[in-house]
């Protein structure tokens, strides 16, 4: 009798397509497709802290549909930042079902970057959560940066790991499969938009060549086809889910021959 081999989601930044591992998520819960470790860096922090928090697929999905910059930031009198995220460490707050690291369903990783040393933070195993998606999702130079227990200055972790795979292989997963909101690329270039926008436009460009390295750590890399939809495109979440499904969807054969390849090798040894 072959014996599975476990399976960990690790989740990209993205700002608001990272609604699309929504979609992702839902495709999998549909096809009986087992999760057993979560990592996610900002956007995909949010996702993955909420389904390993124990929400359900419909309920992270209302979660995505209803949230709005508004409940994320608000302005404030810092040289360090623009905006307090603070908001958001509250919505989450006050909307997961447990918020402590220990208490989760399933095995969690959230990844930052320790603005100081420029080195990768991983919040896992124990921890207040909200506290950890927040600082995970900490744009530098528009949010004041968190500051954690031991007194380091924590900002965004796509700066260390836009895709979380060599965490989630840490976590104990024998596959990882990352989902990409990132490499479909941007086709609305010079399009007009918020402020927000053009920094996270920025941000997550620079991003891309640095995250080559994670791409290569994963076993399967699933990309959402969004390249139309902008990074600060909250309202769009529903067309989001909806590519991040669509995405999933065409890979679930694959999937399911590379769960039973590694499941015949376990047998084999």
């Amino acid at each position: 009798m072959s014996e599975r081999p476990t399976i960990g989601l690790a989740l990209s930044g993205g700002a608001a397509r990272g609604m699309a591992h929504v979609g992702v998520l839902r495709a999998f819960i549909e096809n009986n497709i087992p999760i057993d470790y979560l990592t996610g860096t900002s956007a995909g922090s949010i996702v993955a802290g909420a389904y390993a928090s124990g929400m359900t697929i419909d309920e992270i999905d209302a979660l995505g549909r209803s949230l709005r910059w508004r409940h994320v930031g608000m302005v404030t009198m810092s040289r360090f930042g623009v905006q307090s995220n603070v908001r958001l460490e509250n919505y989450l707050r006050k909307r997961l079902p447990v918020t402590r690291f220990e208490d989760l369903k399933l095995p969690l990783a959230v990844v930052a970057t320790d603005l100081k040393t420029g080195t990768a933070v991983v919040m896992r195993d124990e921890g207040d959560l909200p506290l950890a998606i927040r600082a995970s999702c900490t744009i530098p130079g528009w949010y004041v940066p968190v500051t954690d227990k031991d007194g380091r200055q924590l900002v965004d972790g796509g700066l260390v790991a836009v895709i979380p795979a060599t965490m989630c292989r840490d976590l104990g997963a024998d596959i990882v499969i990352a989902v990409d909101v990132n490499s479909a690329g941007a086709t609305f270039f010079g399009a007009r938009g918020p402020i927000i926008g053009v920094v996270l436009q920025a941000m997550l460009v620079v991003q891309k060549n640095s995250s080559q390295y994670q791409l290569a750590a994963s076993d399967f890399v699933i990309t959402p086809q969004i390249a139309h939809i902008r990074w600060d495109s909250l309202r769009r979440a529903g067309d989001l889910m909806a590519a991040g499904y669509a995405a999933a969807m065409e890979n679930i054969p694959e999937i399911l021959a590379l769960i039973e390849s590694r499941s015949v090798k376990s047998a084999v040894l």
